[in-house]
């Protein structure tokens, strides 16, 4: 885990980009928490990152999850059997988390996508980080209470169902940031664009008006540092990042 791959975002807000997947450490004096987990094969430099920042992983009090795809599950299971770790997320996610069913890319989606620029290697890349592993999370947890969580960070859940059908986003009020998951990025090695955006449609699983519903509720927040799912820190007011994201899905 190189030292600029830890970008502290807002003072105790922390983005981490790993091999093809970021995750998120809000720390709070000794306790941290972390916001999703990278691929299997991220687990490392999931612990690397909160060693760089002084803390341990066992000073993680919980992992919020923002939607259960296999690239935001890598330390999950881990920190849930070395550390007893929790792990929350939306309601309608849990059954998503536990592999009761699955929203995910499919290898025949995968497949007849390979032709697409930066499709092949990235897929190369993602199988040797674990993407084919079997993530499934049976000690899945819906957030336990609504409204801000009693967290180091004081995360506030927002619901942006869309990517999947329980994607989360998180804000943190006290600094103006927002962790957006999936439902809004700022950049993939499988799209042609940088800045604002959403993923590729090989990766959505659900139609338009869903997907634009998911940045209604991020439009409405007060917040100017974006953490995303995919891509580099963002700055800028998160209307004006919608209002991009809109205007690229509206052209294609």
């Amino acid at each position: 885990m190189k030292d600029d791959r830890v970008v502290e975002a807002a003072k105790d807000v922390f983005l981490v980009r790993g091999s093809a997947v970021n995750w998120v450490l809000l720390r709070e004096g000794t306790d941290l928490t972390m916001i999703d987990g990278g691929y299997p094969g991220d687990l490392d430099d999931v612990e690397a990152s909160i060693r760089a920042i002084g803390r341990r992983p066992e000073d993680v009090q919980a992992i919020l999850i923002t939607h259960a795809h296999v690239d935001h599950l890598g330390a999950v299971n881990p920190f849930h059997r070395r550390y007893g770790t929790p792990v929350y997320l939306d309601a309608a996610e849990v059954s998503h988390a536990r592999r009761d069913h699955l929203e995910q890319l499919t290898p025949a989606k995968l497949l007849a996508n390979l032709w697409r620029p930066g499709v092949l290697p990235w897929a190369m890349r993602i199988v040797r980080n674990g993407a084919t592993h079997d993530v499934a999370t049976p000690h899945a947890q819906p957030f336990p209470s609504p409204g801000a969580l009693d967290l180091p960070g004081a995360p506030l859940p927002v619901q942006t169902h869309g990517h999947t059908s329980g994607h989360s986003a998180f804000h943190i009020p006290s600094v103006g940031a927002v962790i957006t998951g999936d439902s809004l990025v700022t950049g993939h090695p499988t799209s042609r664009v940088a800045g604002p955006q959403l993923l590729p449609a090989m990766f959505q699983h659900a139609g338009r008006e869903e997907l634009l519903a998911a940045l209604g509720e991020l439009e409405r927040l007060d917040a100017d540092i974006i953490l995303p799912g995919h891509g580099p820190l963002h700055r800028g007011p998160i209307a004006q990042a919608v209002a991009v994201t809109r205007s690229r899905s509206a052209s294609g």
